[in-house]
């Protein structure tokens, strides 16, 4: 079922956002959502995952907090069925997994996850990360997007319109995936560590290193015309990655 924690959240503190918390375990879920309502924060809370994936359609929150294991639906057939929404592919996601699910871990963030966090945590270190998620979702709006299209080849992206396209096609892109294609396309060339790329494109000061290989291979499989041989992404051994703008030969036949 659907709970709301604290309708009219404190004045003071960060811009308040709305958060859905999907989890089954009544104890961590109300932890979690006690936390945030104290920092500023609206929360919705749902105990399984068919009522989870209804409330994060229907009220649009502005972070879903997403336990993997869920009666009903579990938290990665959310993530699947959300990243395939055009309308959900953006929102941001912060899992909770137990600790030894590494699989499951880097499964979601393969489907999309922007961040996760393993079980048991610190409810404060969890506030951090998410609101360190928010910053970056709400920077990345096109009000607050600066920077004009860039044009790479066959690559074509407007950061206004949070819009990327290759060959004309658009690319179905998460917020951490369009961030990390707009600084590569910016900055050719330049080889970066992961941990670079963690600071510079996510502003995150902490965090699994894995996080950045996910997320380049997930591009990789949008935008290479040979994943496993890629051409734009190059990675670096020992270093980091670089991307190398490649410009295709047209064809001379008249």
């Amino acid at each position: 079922m659907l709970g709301r924690v604290n309708e009219s959240p404190p004045a003071t503190g960060p811009e308040p956002a709305r958060i859905l918390v999907i989890d089954d375990d009544p104890t961590v879920s109300e932890v979690v959502a006690g936390y945030l309502t104290r920092a500023g924060h609206r929360v919705d809370r749902a105990a399984d995952g068919r009522h989870g994936l209804a409330a994060a359609r229907a009220h649009r929150p502005d972070l879903l907090v997403l336990d993997l294991m869920l009666p009903g639906l579990d938290g990665l057939q959310i993530l699947r069925a959300l990243r395939a929404d055009r309308a959900a592919a953006d929102l941001p996601v912060v899992m909770l997994t137990a600790k030894g699910d590494e699989a499951d871990r880097i499964l979601g963030l393969e489907l999309g996850a922007d961040d996760y966090v393993t079980k048991p945590f610190s409810p404060r270190e969890l506030v951090l990360r998410i609101e360190s998620v928010l910053r970056r979702s709400r920077a990345a709006k096109p009000a607050a997007g600066p920077d004009g299209p860039v044009v790479s080849g066959d690559l074509a992206l407007d950061p206004q319109a949070r819009r990327a396209h290759r060959q004309g096609r658009e690319l179905l892109l998460t917020l951490r995936e369009f961030d990390l294609l707009a600084f590569l396309l910016r900055n050719p060339g330049t080889v970066f560590s992961r941990q670079e790329l963690m600071e510079r494109v996510w502003g995150w000061d902490f965090g699994d290193l894995s996080t950045v290989t996910v997320h380049i291979r997930r591009l990789r499989e949008k935008i290479e015309d040979d994943p496993a041989a890629p051409q734009l992404i190059n990675t670096v051994w020992g270093v980091g990655y670089r991307y190398d703008p490649v410009t295709r030969e047209k064809d001379p036949t008249p």
